[in-house]
């Protein structure tokens, strides 16, 4: 008995041991402690007990990973999918989307800023590359055109 108590307590450590570095999903924590070699009861087990103490909260880990990638330039779309492949449930990633306030628009005009000058924008092939860039950095289209569309002149200045 005290051997199972030993493997539990083990567990115990090893998730709160992955919390402390960073957030993590339910199902990544689940994930890595059985990569470990810890038992998939024990493993929830520890997961459940760390839930209910507040250490470890999808919510929470939603949140923080949306306002990191938001903050790395990409956009809703992707981060979408990104705490879908986490295993969070719709309604979390929503809120997490809701809870970073971000104005996509700006931020996708931001990232063509940083990577093409003006001028080159008025080259349809590299517009094309630059909404493409968008659209894989998961900005939706019509925010991927309008920040293409939307670059300052450079003429303008003259």
């Amino acid at each position: 008995m005290a051997g199972a108590r030993r493997e539990g307590a083990d567990a115990y450590q090893r998730a709160l041991g992955l919390l402390v570095r960073r957030e993590h999903s339910r199902r990544d924590l689940t994930r890595k402690l059985a990569q470990r070699g810890v038992e998939p009861a024990e493993a929830a087990a520890a997961v459940d007990r760390l839930a209910g103490q507040g250490y470890q909260d999808d919510q929470r880990f939603a949140e923080s990973f949306a306002r990191d990638r938001t903050s790395a330039g990409y956009g809703p779309v992707r981060i979408r999918v990104e705490l879908a492949g986490h295993g969070l449930a719709e309604e979390a990633i929503v809120a997490a989307l809701a809870a970073c306030e971000a104005d996509w628009a700006a931020l996708a005009r931001r990232q063509v800023e940083r990577r093409w000058r003006p001028a080159e924008l008025g080259d349809p092939a590299r517009r094309r590359k630059a909404v493409e860039f968008l659209l894989r950095r998961g900005f939706d289209q019509g925010d991927a055109w309008s920040a293409v569309r939307a670059t300052p002149d450079e003429d303008a200045d003259l």
